[in-house]
């Protein structure tokens, strides 16, 4: 894939770190890469934003952003408030064309969820991915409630006539929980595709030498690493006595 999408099932979930780990992988393959912010909120003009954290951990990648508002909310009513033009599908899925012309890979990371609103007519980053002809990875969380919340987005990706080449667990937490041991099995049923990866909690936190050293051992082999799911979450309850 030379486009790939990067959304998630809710904000704040690690989709940037999960870009990041994507595109230090390929770097190591010995791929070009860039990467396209398609809205970026809550931030002022001359703060770093997403795709700049992205490169800052992963190496030297392209990084673009087609607009910044300043009020942390969803890219329509951020463009409204702030008085600015709302960033259209097509125009994501052209900057990400023009980037894939001389890039072997091209990341586009969206803003909050799947079905979050990027303008006044209701378009999202799953029109921008069909306008691209892109298949889209989500980004999800570990523990409880993630496994409705995957299938609602699988769902609208399927709606949307969009390929999910898997899924990616944005925080695997250190001592993961019953519900985050079970879900490294339930997910893939739950979002019709495979597991693809779990970002140690915490690792947007490593050095940039020690993040791009270690994240394809968090990547599944489809996505040029070599993670392979623990086989935890099978285990059965000890009966009460």
């Amino acid at each position: 894939m030379s486009v790939l999408f990067v959304t998630g099932t809710g904000t704040e979930i690690g989709k940037t770190v999960t870009a990041a780990a994507v595109a230090a992988t390929a770097l190591h393959r010995g791929r070009s890469v860039a990467v396209l912010k398609a809205a970026q909120t809550g931030l002022a003009a001359d703060e770093p934003g997403d795709a700049a954290e992205v490169g800052r951990l992963a190496g030297p990648v392209t990084l673009s952003e087609l607009a910044r508002f300043p009020e942390p909310l969803a890219p329509d009513t951020a463009a409204r408030r702030a008085g600015l033009p709302a960033v259209r599908p097509q125009e994501i899925a052209e900057a990400a064309a023009k980037l894939a012309a001389s890039h072997d890979l091209v990341l586009v990371e969206g803003a909050g969820g799947l079905l979050v609103r990027f303008d006044d007519e209701g378009n999202t980053l799953a029109d921008a991915a069909r306008m691209a002809g892109a298949p889209v990875l989500v980004v999800v969380e570990a523990g409880l409630g993630t496994l409705n919340a995957t299938a609602l987005t699988a769902l609208a990706l399927r709606s949307h006539g969009l390929d999910c080449p898997g899924v990616v667990i944005g925080s695997w937490p250190a001592e993961p929980g019953l519900a985050a041991r079970c879900n490294l099995a339930d997910l893939p049923k739950a979002a019709g595709a495979p597991l693809l990866g779990a970002i140690p909690e915490g690792s947007g936190t490593l050095s940039p030498d020690a993040f791009r050293a270690t994240a394809p051992n968090w990547l599944a082999p489809d996505l040029g690493g070599t993670f392979t799911p623990p086989l935890l979450g099978t285990e059965r309850p000890t009966p009460a006595r």
